[in-house]
């Protein structure tokens, strides 16, 4: 089952109804190299028309730019990285992560791993996985290029994290995913539904594998950038009840999570995530979770 009247119906079905939107391009400075007013000055008097994201402490958007603000010597200099709004903000929600060892679980190309590296101002230690040695290879480029040196790469698939035999204070998910329409031009001719059922199953392997890594007081941030509540809330609500997690709420941009997916209904606390729909950012979804202790 595919093709765009497939996918709308579900959409209509969750609460939302499909409109094409044009999601505004993004930076993210990186405060470990350069003061935020220092770089957006620089690139305001290149004629960069910049303005602040709301709901992102360093991340702006590019209103208007007569150049590729991947061309310029500030972003070579690693001052700042191009990074979609919604992709900024699974980082965002770890509290205190100064001095944490993390684990950055499907790295690549590493936007999110050198916004770890930055909001822990170069402390502690981030593992950073990806199964492609092609793709690692350019996460290690981007990490040398925004001068991050608290990074260690390795060619592991997120599945089989456990076997570094190390327990993590802070776990990321930023999983595989099936993607969407307002960041992929032929989305609706590609994606099935099968294919967001085996995407699914990856990313419920993932999660078993996180809970094994991460410690007793630790957090897992779990995210995707696909609509599909297979892949969403779904995959939560089977977390919560299968893997000794539960949700931990959240104040950032987006909707509730949905505790009622075609209807069936979901464990309650699936509402703690947060749902983005197309509109200024990408599709995206976010959740945060940790280990349930005896006295929860």
């Amino acid at each position: 089952m595919s093709g765009r009247e497939f996918f709308k119906e579900r959409y209509a079905n969750l609460g939302w109804k499909h409109r094409n939107v044009a999601p505004r391009r993004a930076i993210r400075i990186n405060v470990m190299n350069a003061e935020p007013s220092e770089v957006t000055e620089r690139l305001q008097e290149r004629g960069v028309k910049l303005e602040k994201i709301p709901f992102l402490d360093t991340g702006f958007w590019v209103s208007a730019a007569d150049f590729s603000v991947g061309a310029t010597s500030e972003y070579l200099l690693g001052l700042y990285s191009i990074q979609e709004a919604a992709a900024q903000i699974p980082v965002s929600l770890f509290e205190d992560p100064a001095g944490r060892t993390v684990l950055d679980a499907c790295a690549a190309p590493g936007g999110k791993t050198v916004q770890l590296a930055d909001a822990m101002r170069g402390t502690g230690v981030v593992m950073a996985l990806d199964v492609d040695r092609r793709r690692l290879e350019a996460l290690s480029n981007h990490l040398e290029r925004c001068r991050v040196k608290n990074a260690i790469c390795c060619m592991l698939d997120a599945r089989r994290a456990s076997t570094l035999e190390v327990k993590f204070d802070l776990v990321l998910l930023d999983v595989p995913c099936s993607g969407n329409f307002a960041a992929d031009r032929g989305w609706f001719e590609r994606r099935t539904i099968e294919d967001v059922q085996r995407n699914a199953s990856v990313q419920r392997e993932i999660l078993a594998e996180a809970a094994k890594v991460v410690k007793e007081y630790g957090e897992i941030v779990y995210s995707t950038c696909s609509l599909e509540p297979e892949e969403d809330e779904l995959n939560v609500d089977w977390a919560v009840k299968n893997l000794n997690l539960q949700t931990v709420r959240i104040n950032c941009y987006g909707q509730e999570g949905l505790t009622e997916v075609f209807g069936r209904r979901l464990d309650d606390s699936v509402r703690n995530c947060r749902r983005i729909w197309p509109g200024p950012t990408q599709g995206f979804f976010v959740c945060k979770l940790r280990l349930r202790r005896q006295h929860d």
